[in-house]
């Protein structure tokens, strides 16, 4: 019911948003995958944030000897901001496809929809993220194989055929199209 409130009012300011084609069902699982990342890696950045020791965690120093970091409040940091609140802030533009211009310098793939390429990014980082992890912690623990494996779910979901099509840019040409008359 919000979600369609909020894209009702969307749609009467923004009238070049497309809500004709139905969405696909990967795009809802997608979404659960980044709402479950945000909200994980909200607690964990702000924990470590608050409590760079770790001990909040249960998280002690010996786990940073082989990492250029003296605390935890750096690893914090990233882990609240990259695959906390950008996960969380592209929750909207997924469903929404709001058509926001600045977004394009976001996006290296021209084809696409510029969130789809940020879903994408935030699943390889994630997996990225969690692999430095292992490799600097020496094996690892469950809790790194597990995001590793939540990195992975949201790329196999991101680049889902039906998310393929659903995302294609083509939708938007003469949005984009109408813009770049604009910018010349």
């Amino acid at each position: 019911m919000v979600k369609r409130l909020i894209i009702n009012i969307y749609q009467k300011l923004d009238t070049k948003m497309s809500t004709t084609e139905k969405k696909p069902f990967a795009l809802y699982v997608l979404v659960f995958l980044l709402f479950f990342q945000a909200v994980s890696a909200l607690y964990g950045g702000i924990s470590l944030v608050f409590d760079p020791s770790g001990a909040l965690l249960k998280m002690g120093p010996e786990m940073l000897g082989n990492t250029p970091f003296n605390s935890f409040l750096i690893p914090g940091l990233i882990l609240g901001l990259l695959f906390g609140i950008v996960p969380l802030l592209l929750i909207y533009p997924l469903l929404a496809q709001p058509h926001w211009r600045w977004t394009r310098k976001l996006n290296i793939y021209k084809n696409r929809y510029w969130a789809w390429t940020v879903s994408l990014y935030v699943g390889l980082g994630l997996i990225i993220w969690n692999g430095v992890q292992v490799a600097m912690i020496g094996g690892g623990t469950g809790i790194q194989i597990f995001y590793g494996a939540i990195g992975l779910l949201i790329v196999i979901f991101t680049l889902w055929p039906s998310m393929m099509k659903y995302f294609r840019r083509s939708k938007w040409k003469k949005v984009y199209n109408d813009d770049q008359a604009t910018d010349n």
